[in-house]
C-alpha cells in the first residue's frame, strides 16, 4: 500500500513537471508600441495589434481602441522556461509548487491604446488608457499647420537696442 501511494505521488509530480516550462514558453508575444506615434498608418497598427476592439467618429474624426496584452521577447520567454525547467529536473518536479503560480500572474499587462486618424488614415493623436496607469500619457498630436518646424540651422540671435 505505501508502495503505491509513493508511486502516485512520483507520478503527479512528473504530470505537473512542464506546466510552468509550457506555459513560460506560451506567454504573448512582445508588441512594438512604438508604433504608436503621429504619422503611423493605420494598416501598420492593424497588423502589430490585431482588429481593433472598438472604432468609431468622435469630433468628426476616425477613432479605435486597441486593446492588446504586451507580453515578453522570445529570449526571456525561452530563458524562463530552460530555468523553470531546470528546477524540475534538479527539484523532481517540486518547484512546480512555487513556477506554476508564478507563471499564472506573469501573463503580460494589458495596455490599451485610443489612436485618432488623419485624413489618410494616419495617426493624428495617441492617448494612452492603460487602466493601472499612474498617469496616462499626455495626447500626442501633430503640430499645427501655421508653425514653423526647426530646421537644424543655427541663426545668429538678434539683439534689440
Amino acid at each position: 500500500m505505501k508502495f503505491i501511494k509513493i508511486g502516485v505521488i512520483v507520478s503527479l509530480l512528473f504530470l505537473l513537471g512542464g506546466c510552468s516550462v509550457y506555459m513560460a514558453a506560451h506567454q504573448p508575444s512582445k508588441k512594438d508600441i512604438s508604433l504608436f506615434k503621429v504619422g503611423t498608418p493605420r494598416d501598420a497598427l492593424i497588423a502589430e495589434f490585431g482588429v481593433p476592439v472598438t472604432s468609431g467618429v468622435k469630433d468628426g474624426k476616425k477613432y479605435e481602441i486597441y486593446r492588446f496584452t504586451q507580453g515578453y521577447t522570445e529570449g526571456a520567454k525561452t530563458a524562463r522556461a530552460l530555468a523553470e525547467g531546470t528546477a524540475d529536473v534538479f527539484t523532481l518536479g517540486i518547484s512546480e509548487a512555487v513556477t506554476t503560480p508564478v507563471e499564472s500572474l506573469a501573463d503580460g499587462n494589458l495596455m490599451v491604446y485610443e489612436v485618432t486618424y488623419d485624413s489618410n488614415d494616419c495617426v493624428d493623436q495617441v492617448t494612452n488608457l492603460t487602466p493601472g496607469a499612474s498617469n496616462p500619457s499626455t495626447p500626442q498630436t501633430n503640430p499645427p499647420s501655421n508653425t514653423t518646424q526647426p530646421t537644424g540651422q543655427l541663426t545668429q540671435p538678434v539683439v534689440q537696442k
